[in-house]
């Protein structure tokens, strides 16, 4: 968050420049660096929020009312957006935020993280019932929630990078779940054919997936390239130690959603070769955490809950990047802790820190997938001198 908070303050001038000779807007030079100020310190106050106040056991109690909240908040954004309501806001054609007076706020978010928690409670409860995998008691009321979920944001709210999100999240704990592996197969597969059919009868996607492959195959720059060709362009321009911060040539407007979705190539361009190197050994020590607490985590749902967070984590990291580097289409996914937005960076810094709780209660001994049941509701803590009365 602060390598984030740093780049935001070095281009969010050129970013206020570019829309204000854009659109005639009046933005403040600092207008970008001071909402990411106050987006990083609503993070951290949701961090320790999730981390030390709020005991995991309460969110897991009420994971159908969090998980219903969730679905109703993005119908109803869904629904203003169809009424042309100044409640929801909109961009580029396309309406993902409430526009709570000065503030917006993305369902989708949220709707991320009362995945993980449903999910979590879901599987874990037909595990010990032995319903895992059986058609009307687990794939039904499954298929129903996922498939509302990924409607209410791939379709009715055009947002593929969030639903690539939501898939990501929903098969890691499925994968974890210990589901039969032909059925896995199975749904993966559909998974894939849906995808491909909502990218091929889409336009818009189908020209991101014609300038990605013109990208890989060395064809010629043409509009559609444009957004990739400037951001390998501004990596390649970094060299090993980058341009120096402030001395971004493709955040004047060059780049398109430098502050967003683009961030990293920003950096790139920044830090060099280098910077990037060490912000992809931070992304991987949080991520091999979350994997070390899910390996020495006892209680099922507790488990596939840090599993989740890490599919929601990875996802994020991978696809951002790997868009940058012309590797996958260009999707809208921002890059997690680092790019600028507010409700994407206070909800899986909330994640991150339920997945810390849990650590707290962890067991020296890696945990395998046939020792859980065995294990029952053990809480053997990994630092027992400092075990919670709670």
């Amino acid at each position: 968050m602060a390598t984030g908070l740093i780049i935001i303050y070095a281009i969010g001038p050129m970013r206020a420049n570019v829309l204000n000779n854009t659109y005639g807007t009046d933005y403040d030079p600092n207008y970008f660096f001071i909402g990411q100020l106050r987006s990083v310190v609503l993070s951290l106050v949701f961090f320790f929020a999730a981390f030390k106040w709020i005991p995991y056991k309460y969110l897991k109690k009420y994971a159908k009312p969090i998980m219903i909240t969730a679905l109703v908040l993005s119908a109803l954004l869904w629904l203003l957006s169809l009424t042309g309501s100044s409640l929801a806001k909109c961009e580029l054609g396309e309406c993902r935020w409430f526009n709570l007076g000065g503030l917006s706020f993305q369902p989708a978010e949220f709707l991320k993280l009362a995945l993980v928690i449903y999910l979590a409670d879901f599987l874990a409860r037909k595990k010990e019932e032995g319903k895992l995998g059986d058609l009307r008691e687990f794939w039904l009321p499954l298929l129903v929630v996922c498939g509302l979920s990924l409607f209410l944001v791939v379709i009715a709210q055009g947002d593929l990078g969030t639903g690539v999100t939501l898939i990501a999240i929903i098969f890691g704990m499925l994968l974890m779940s210990g589901i039969p592996a032909k059925q896995y197969l199975i749904m993966l597969a559909l998974v894939l054919v849906v995808a491909v059919g909502a990218v091929a009868t889409s336009s818009h996607r189908m020209q991101r997936v014609d300038a990605w492959l013109a990208t890989l195959t060395g064809g010629e720059s043409s509009d559609s390239t444009y957004h990739i060709d400037n951001a390998m362009l501004a990596i390649g321009t970094g060299g090993f130690f980058g341009v120096g911060i402030g001395n971004s040539i493709q955040a004047t407007g060059y780049l398109p959603e430098s502050i967003n979705d683009s961030i990293f190539a920003i950096l790139g361009e920044t830090f060099g070769f280098v910077g990037l190197f060490l912000i992809l050994v931070v992304f991987t020590a949080i991520l091999l955490r979350l994997l070390n607490v899910a390996g020495h985590t006892a209680d099922n749902s507790d488990r596939l809950t840090v599993v989740g967070v890490f599919s929601w984590f990875l996802a994020g990291v991978v696809v951002n990047i790997m868009a940058m580097t012309g590797l996958v289409p260009v999707t809208g996914i921002t890059l997690p802790l680092i790019s600028y937005g507010g409700t994407s960076m206070i909800f899986i810094a909330f994640a991150i820190g339920l997945s810390l709780q849990i650590s707290c209660y962890t067991s020296r001994e890696v945990i395998k997938n046939e020792n859980i049941s065995s294990r029952g509701r053990l809480r053997g803590s990994h630092y027992a001198s400092r075990r919670r009365s709670s």
